[in-house]
């Protein structure tokens, strides 16, 4: 395994929130460390901050040959880039769907896609696959946040299987809530006063954006990184947050349907 020093890593979506944090904790460390942000803007950083969406192809094909032009590897890959998004959905736009699956889903594949030739040549590389305790169960006004979250774990599990022959690892790591600015990005079906939902959804709506707010510190993710970086062989999920948080998975194994579906309902007050 390469030095810190000589390990090149790319993290999407690390203007803020935990791709930040992440990458600020592992340059620190002495990895070359490249994030990408939709509209980086100029500051001091301790790791180079490139443009680049994960919704578009061709930002991602500059952002990663200029990298290549750089240093000539990339060795980890953490897909981070994500969006959130609440409401109904009866009353969620099917655009604002199908632009949070963009987002989430396939813009990591996308990432994953142009990351691979290189890995392969190197016959090594890490792909790191940020997604979420929601995406193992599917959350009331948060369903499709969930979808696209469960969609992403599943594709690194075959993916892992697909590369393990090329010396590529891939994993995840799900988080619970964390203090970040995610409520900014997030978007949220509008709350109509003509809508059947509008009373329990404005509810849910709160206690969400209160479980943010509350959360924990991100440099535990980074911590968690960090330490599955340094592994030789990462297993395929990785939980971090509260206890209760990455309980609630355990409990939806274990528990017969209806009684999980009925503490999730209690839990949002529904």
């Amino acid at each position: 395994m390469l030095s810190a020093r000589k390990q090149v890593v790319f993290i999407t979506g690390a203007s803020s929130g935990i791709g930040k944090v992440t990458a600020e904790y592992l340059a620190e460390r002495g990895y070359k460390v490249y994030g990408t942000g939709r509209n980086p803007k100029r500051a001091r950083r301790s790791y180079s901050l490139l443009p680049m969406d994960v919704c578009d192809t061709e930002s991602i094909r500059k952002a990663i040959e200029g990298i290549l032009a750089e240093e000539g590897r990339i060795d980890v890959l953490i897909n981070n880039a994500g969006m959130g998004i609440t409401g109904p959905l009866e009353d969620t736009p099917t655009e604002e769907m199908k632009r949070v699956f963009d987002t989430n889903f396939f813009g990591p594949i996308e990432v994953m896609k142009s990351v691979l030739p290189t890995m392969r040549k190197q016959k090594s590389g890490l792909i790191i696959n940020i997604t979420s305790i929601a995406g193992y169960m599917g959350l009331p006004f948060r369903g499709i946040y969930s979808a696209t979250k469960g969609a992403l774990e599943l594709i690194t599990e075959s993916a892992r299987m697909e590369l393990k022959g090329f010396g590529i690892e891939v994993t995840n790591v799900a988080p619970g809530d964390f203090s970040t600015n995610i409520i900014a990005g997030r978007y949220h079906a509008p709350l109509l006063e003509s809508s059947a939902y509008k009373e329990i959804y404005q509810k849910s709506l709160e206690l969400m954006d209160s479980h943010v707010d509350q959360g924990g510190d991100p440099i535990q993710m980074a911590k968690k990184i960090h330490q599955i970086i340094q592994m030789p062989s990462p297993a395929v999920h990785y939980k971090v947050g509260a206890f209760m948080q990455k309980f609630s998975i355990v409990l939806k194994r274990i528990l017969p349907s209806r009684v999980y579906e009925k503490l999730l309902m209690n839990h949002y007050k529904l």
